[in-house]
Order: structure tokens, then C-alpha cells, then sequence
């Protein structure tokens, strides 16, 4: 079993910052690529973010220079960190990684998602 919690979503004034957390826990043998996205109200969930296992990222056009992904392979944690943050940042954030376990008899790379945390930008 592998789980995903998000946190440190929030209600922020426009042009505030905020940082996200994801901590992997359960049978996880490494942790390839991560990945933040949202969801606003009425539309489809979208990449925000990724970050590969050594460290390559790409960016959404929309939070280019914004926002800033990160992880710690030792601590199976990533982090999104928002500045300038805009209204139409406002929606629910969801990590996901591609993560290792074993099942017998092999080892299996699986996405998981996490419940996600609300991160509300008021103008």
C-alpha cells in the first residue's frame, strides 16, 4: 500500500505565496517522476508541474517563474512553491508520483494520487 497526503493548501490574497507538501508513505522502493496538478471548479484536472527522479522539471506557461517544484528523494516528499499567486490559481492541488514497489515476483511502477488540498486566491 502507497499513499499520497498533500498539505499546506489555503486561502491566500493575490500575489501571496504558499507552499505544498507531498509525503509518500507505505512499501515505496524509489520514487521516479513527481508531479503536482490542479482543478478548478467545472474543469479538467491539469499538469501544474513535474519533477523527474534526478531532478529535470518542466512547467505549465501558466506558472512559469511562479512556481517552483522540488522533492527530497531521502524523505519521499516533494514540495510546489507558489509566489505570485493569481485567482485563476485557485482550485484543488493533487500530487502524484510514479512509484516502485514489489509484488511478487516483480517489481511494478504504479501512479498514485493523492486526496488533494484546496489552495483558494482571492483578488
Amino acid at each position: 500500500q502507497v499513499h499520497l497526503v498533500e498539505s499546506g493548501g489555503g486561502l491566500v490574497q493575490a500575489g501571496g505565496s504558499l507552499r505544498l507538501s507531498c509525503a509518500a508513505s507505505g512499501n515505496i522502493l524509489g520514487i521516479s517522476a513527481m508531479g503536482w496538478y490542479r482543478q478548478a471548479p467545472g474543469k479538467q484536472r491539469e499538469l501544474v508541474a513535474n519533477i523527474t527522479g534526478i531532478g529535470n522539471t518542466n512547467y505549465a506557461d501558466a506558472v512559469k517563474g511562479r512556481f517552483t517544484i522540488s522533492r527530497d528523494n531521502a524523505k519521499n516528499m516533494g514540495f510546489l512553491q507558489m509566489n505570485g499567486l493569481k485567482p485563476e490559481d485557485t482550485g484543488v492541488y493533487y500530487c502524484n508520483a510514479e512509484v516502485q514497489t514489489y509484488s511478487f515476483p516483480r517489481y511494478v511502477l504504479s501512479p498514485y494520487w493523492g486526496q488533494g488540498t484546496q489552495v483558494t486566491v482571492s483578488s
